[in-house]
């Protein structure tokens, strides 16, 4: 009697039926009317001869699993996600895949009764539009970390802290708590005495329970960013905190390469929401950024101990592998 085990057109057949059409071994060893133990042979064979070769793919199509490890390793983070950065993908399928892994990664540390501060920007607005591919609910709470209210020359509101609280509640099923202030006062006496008002308790107090926070990061080097087309801050006034040093802000806070605010405090202290000193203090801060011209901001947060968790492109992870840090 023929040894079918070693038919390479019955090894063909069986592996067809198991790996095509997902037929069990013992569906196809009744259906050739031979024994399971004769299909798994077969299968192996067809392994063996290379008739059956099989891949294995990471969830983002490439490896970036030791460029994570060694952002981890080299800045002392709690978790890095990198994303692809294609130059024949348009900068939508940049942002979508960014926000997909945002989205998911997010999913991870928020939980039922947690208090979830907010940022404000482009990328947490593209987040929200983001679709999630778990339906359950978390009954979470989301918070601006500033004040949401913009400003009269402003044309743009769905970047606003409010907006985005909103969008990520509805994301995921949860809660929101709006902040109606100015995110910026032109005086900090005024900023003082209108956080002392028994309005803004409600905010104040979700503050002290709050044990994640999500945050877009900007950076007075890229043109148009976030906070002067919302009409925060002038050109000239840009420019001036520049050449002080910073390359990147939170909650439209300052920092510098060392991750220092020192010299920025003069704008700094007159933003409505939590300070960066108060962002240190919470567990897990969560920052997304894209570009490589993101990477000095995403090291000074992460050297100012207000970022611990990041999700980023190909192209700001290289360069962040390849920032010295070091006084500038």
């Amino acid at each position: 009697m023929k040894n079918i085990v070693n038919d390479l057109r019955l090894i063909y057949k069986c592996c067809v039926m198991y790996y095509e059409q997902g037929l069990s071994q013992q569906q196809i060893a009744d259906r050739m009317d031979i024994s399971r133990v004769s299909v798994s042979r077969m299968l192996q064979a067809g392994k063996e001869s290379g008739i059956v070769q099989i891949q294995v793919f990471s969830p983002n199509h490439l490896n970036y699993g030791e460029i994570e490890q060694q952002l981890e390793k080299k800045l002392g983070l709690k978790e890095v996600v990198v994303v692809e950065s294609s130059p024949l993908a348009t900068a939508y399928d940049q942002m979508s895949a960014l926000g997909s892994a945002a989205v998911n990664l997010i999913e991870n540390y928020i939980h039922n009764g947690d208090v979830i501060g907010v940022s404000m920007g482009y990328t947490l607005h593209n987040v929200c539009r983001t679709k999630r591919m778990n339906q359950e609910a978390i009954r979470c709470t989301f918070v601006p970390v500033l004040g949401g209210i913009r400003s009269i020359s402003s044309t743009i509101t769905d970047v606003h802290s409010n907006q985005i609280a909103i969008g990520l509640a509805q994301l995921y099923g949860g809660d929101y708590i709006e902040f109606f202030s100015p995110a910026m006062f032109s005086n900090i006496e005024i900023l003082r005495g209108f956080m002392a008002e028994r309005s803004m308790r409600e905010v104040l107090e979700s503050y002290e329970h709050m044990n994640t926070v999500i945050m877009g990061i900007g950076t007075p080097k890229r043109s148009s960013p976030t906070m002067m087309n919302a009409g925060y801050i002038t050109q000239n006034q840009m420019d001036f905190y520049v050449k002080r040093g910073a390359v990147g802000d939170l909650a439209m806070q300052f920092f510098d390469i060392n991750g220092r605010t020192e010299p920025f405090n003069d704008f700094n202290r007159r933003v409505a929401g939590l300070q960066l000193a108060d962002i240190r203090r919470i567990r897990n801060k969560i920052c997304i950024a894209s570009g490589s011209d993101k990477a000095e901001a995403v090291y000074g947060a992460v050297k100012g101990e207000f970022v611990n968790i990041i999700v980023v492109d190909e192209e700001c992870a290289e360069a962040l592998l390849n920032i010295q840090g070091g006084e500038k």
